[in-house]
């Protein structure tokens, strides 16, 4: 089954889903303006579920790109490094093995606390590189419309 030309997938992280989700805001309203409108968001409980859910959502051959958000954070406990690393080498492991385009919008902040000026600031950064992420699908899929 070919992908539909348009349909993009974005899996999201629910810890932190108050600023995750500005981030998969900003990524669908930038994807909108590069004339995507075909785009089905998939929650997560934590990052470390997004690969495989964007395993299984590129080897359906209904996506033209998936893209994982997620907010990864120093707990206290020297964990996060290693969860955000492999979350990443799995995204990247996915769209070699299925030959979808997969992005990450998986951050992982120093020093990130619970309190508003944090709180305000990630909410702001989350926005921009959910746009950002947008224009990444949208020049990556712009690509394969350019012959070889």
């Amino acid at each position: 089954m070919s992908p539909t030309p348009h349909r993009i997938a974005l899996v999201a992280a629910r810890w932190h889903a108050d600023i995750v989700d500005r981030a998969v805001a900003a990524c669908r309203t930038g994807l909108a303006g590069h004339g995507f409108a075909d785009i089905d968001v998939i929650e997560v409980p934590g990052a470390f579920e997004i690969p495989l859910r964007v395993k299984r959502l590129a080897s359906t051959g209904r996506y033209a790109a998936v893209a994982g958000c997620a907010l990864v954070v120093d707990g206290g406990i020297y964990r996060h490094d290693f969860v955000a690393g492999t979350v990443v080498d799995a995204l990247m492991r996915v769209q070699l093995d299925t030959d979808v385009p997969v992005f990450s919008a998986v951050l992982t902040p120093h020093h990130f606390h619970e309190h508003g000026e944090h709180l305000a600031y990630f909410t702001r950064h989350f926005e921009v590189k959910g746009a950002e992420l947008a224009d990444a699908i949208a020049a990556t899929l712009a690509l394969d419309t350019v012959p070889a």
